[in-house]
């Protein structure tokens, strides 16, 4: 199993102003990693590298769109001048934009351009490098509805799953040459988010919300390993094999809890 130590190292997190991503900055720098904050809300960064400075750690803001093509290329060459070299780099910056088939074609063009074309244009500029040096580390903030589905949510679903797609295809890919790529797909997390979810809040906290700290946490701990999955609800592994050994069994079942969510809206 491939170990990587985040002491010293040079890390970008993306999205990393607030929830998750915020969480996991900090506890990578509590381990020792000079981290870059990037986030398209520039005082959500400086508030997680003042945190960072004020515990003693060290990190860099880097405000701005972590998704096109010239704001992920930006990014990298400001995390370069900033880092001497990129070691891992965290896709975390996502999006949940629209709702069933009224999303529109904005909430579906910004959630393939955040939630999957982001890392795609990372990994263009990060990958050569790392394979040519023997290494490097890339983990995608993905989501359990990136292995099952989001009632409600088609544009995150899909986008998700892409993502998780992307990502498998990177480990199939590159693994031989020492890059080892994670996907970490929690379930429920106590974020803006969640609070905005609506009728699905109750769904998604079924197994237990987590803070972001406790998914960070885990995310980090997963450092001393390369498996490409981190489950911080270890709930989501059982719904996964479901899935994909009783398919319509799985189907009939997401169902009855969309019907569930129908007649509580019709309700209201």
């Amino acid at each position: 199993m491939a170990a990587f130590d985040p002491r010293d190292k040079g890390v970008v997190v993306t999205g990393a102003g607030n929830g998750i991503g915020a969480a996991l900055a900090r506890a990578l720098a509590s381990r020792g990693a000079r981290v870059v904050v990037s986030d398209i809300d520039a005082d959500g960064a400086a508030r997680t590298v003042a945190a960072i400075t004020a515990a003693g750690g060290t990190a860099f803001a880097v405000p701005g769109d972590a998704a096109s093509e010239d704001g992920v290329a930006a990014l990298v060459a400001a995390a370069r001048a900033e880092l001497g070299a990129i070691d891992a780099w965290y896709a975390n910056a996502g999006v949940d934009r629209g709702r069933g088939l009224d999303a529109t074609e904005a909430d579906w063009d910004l959630s393939l351009q955040v939630n999957v074309m982001a890392h795609v244009r990372a990994a263009r500029l990060l990958v050569p490098e790392w394979s040519a040096a023997g290494g490097g580390r890339f983990v995608v903030t993905a989501s359990a509805a990136g292995l099952l589905t989001m009632l409600g949510a088609p544009a995150y679903s899909v986008t998700k799953h892409a993502a998780v797609a992307f990502a498998e295809w990177l480990s199939v890919t590159y693994r031989h040459r020492g890059i080892v790529v994670q996907a970490i797909c929690p379930q429920g997390v106590q974020t803006r988010m969640l609070d905005e979810s609506g009728p699905l809040k109750d769904l998604l906290s079924h197994d237990t919300a987590l803070t972001a700290e406790q998914v960070a946490e885990q995310a980090v701990d997963a450092l001393a390993g390369d498996d490409f999955l981190i489950l911080p609800h270890p709930e989501v592994a059982g719904y996964y094999a479901a899935r994909a050994t009783g398919t319509d069994r799985w189907i009939g079942g997401m169902n009855k809890l969309q019907q569930r969510l129908d007649a509580k809206e019709h309700s209201a």
